[in-house]
């Protein structure tokens, strides 16, 4: 919009004959006019897309439309609908405490109820002869002459009104209107996107609550199959079944560690390696008196949770192996070590026991828990090294950080 006033004092005053150039001169104006308004959408499209707070948007479009039709007062009014009113949510040009406070009926009497009302985009450009409505104590207070207003679409109902406000004697036109429904449009699009990501955020806030029930509901399970087993293990009176269910509840005591921990966590698709470990050798510790584990785990070693169980199922078997095989006469010692190379997650489990037999073959082992290191590791995707100390010896896995772990057969 440009008034008389403006238009002179950008081009002077004119004598008789000049009229080509003044022609020349008012439409070299408005296509100047026109550019900047094209200018305005873009910028505004980009910052709808590049997730600009919504306060911020708001402000920004508020701010932009204004300057594109070279109008002094810009607005964004949320319709309330419990309260029949607009909130001005945002604007430029307005007194102090009007943004954030100011409200405005939101029926057919004011400019912005009216084009709510009517479902259409509304110009006035003699607010003080305006005989549809009337003129808001807002307006007046400010001296506002004319008014145009177009509707903010929402999330399937109206957001609000997004209006331009002039003191000039100049008018709004047709051409006005294609440039702020432009405005409200793309700022519309912005509303319904941030909508829909605040919608996919609380499914994923649901999503993950409901993980965390499930596993907690498996942590419980699983505590009380490993509780049984053991309770089983101690009433049987033959060694052997004893010592295999003892390990089956060490077993599924591993797994439900896992669980525990992703449902007191904040995430549930890693899990702190060091720190998951520790608890776990904490277990193993409990179920077998008189031994001794040292775990040295950095914290802060995530790992995805699929990986981190079969790490914990692995050291449980390197660990119980130890006790077994490398200390008979008992007081087993194991030290767990885990840590980062290259890109890989590294555990080693050493112990100081009588060691290895000198024809010791790990892929040829047919007891169970030597099968259980092998499946392990393949689903891993690691590599085991064996190292022969004295006295003892040392495991050392090597998981890749890219490694998707099958499922635990």
């Amino acid at each position: 919009m440009v008034s008389v006033a403006s238009f002179q004092q950008q081009t002077g005053d004119f004598v008789d004959g000049d009229e080509p150039r003044r022609e020349a001169e008012l439409n070299s104006g408005t296509l100047r006019l026109r550019m900047r308004q094209q200018e305005i959408l873009a910028e505004l499209g980009v910052l709808g897309l590049r997730g600009t707070p919504f306060a911020e948007l708001l402000e920004h479009t508020a701010r932009l439309a204004a300057e594109g039709l070279e109008a002094e007062f810009g607005k964004i009014l949320e319709f309330m609908p419990a309260e029949q009113r607009f909130l001005v949510r945002a604007g430029v040009g307005w007194a102090p405490g009007v943004v954030g406070s100011a409200t405005v009926g939101a029926d057919m009497a004011s400019p912005a109820g009216y084009a709510l009302q009517t479902g259409r985009a509304l110009i006035s450009n003699h607010l003080v002869n305006e005989a549809r409505f009337r003129t808001p104590e807002l307006l007046v207070e400010h001296g506002i002459r004319s008014a145009m207003n177009v509707i903010l679409q929402g999330d399937n109902a109206p957001f609000g009104v997004l209006e331009v406000d002039s003191r000039s004697e100049g008018e709004f036109t047709e051409s006005d209107i294609v440039f702020l429904q432009g405005a409200a449009n793309i700022l519309g699009m912005a509303i319904e996107r941030q909508r829909m990501e605040r919608r996919l955020r609380e499914a994923l806030d649901r999503h993950q609550v409901l993980m965390k029930e499930v596993n907690h509901r498996a942590n419980n399970s699983l505590q009380i199959v490993s509780a049984m087993l053991h309770l089983q293990a101690s009433a049987s009176e033959n060694a052997d079944v004893t010592h295999g269910l003892h390990e089956a509840s060490r077993r599924i005591a591993a797994i439900a560690r896992a669980h525990q921990r992703l449902y007191a966590s904040d995430s549930i698709e890693t899990l702190d390696l060091g720190a998951y470990l520790t608890a776990v050798c904490e277990d193993l510790r409990d179920a077998m008196p008189g031994s001794e584990i040292n775990v040295d785990a950095a914290s802060g070693l995530d790992i995805a949770t699929d990986q981190a169980i079969h790490v914990a199922l692995l050291a449980n078997e390197l660990i119980t192996n130890a006790a077994k095989y490398a200390y008979p006469s008992g007081h087993c010692r194991a030290w767990v070590r885990v840590w980062r190379d290259s890109g890989n997650t590294m555990i080693s489990v050493r112990d100081e026991g009588i060691g290895l037999p000198a024809d010791f073959d790990i892929k040829s082992g047919k007891r169970l828990g030597m099968r259980l290191i092998n499946s392990f590791t393949t689903q891993l995707k690691a590599t085991l090294e064996i190292k022969r100390h004295t006295p003892g010896t040392e495991f050392i896995v090597a998981v890749p950080a890219v490694a998707k772990v099958a499922a635990i057969r």
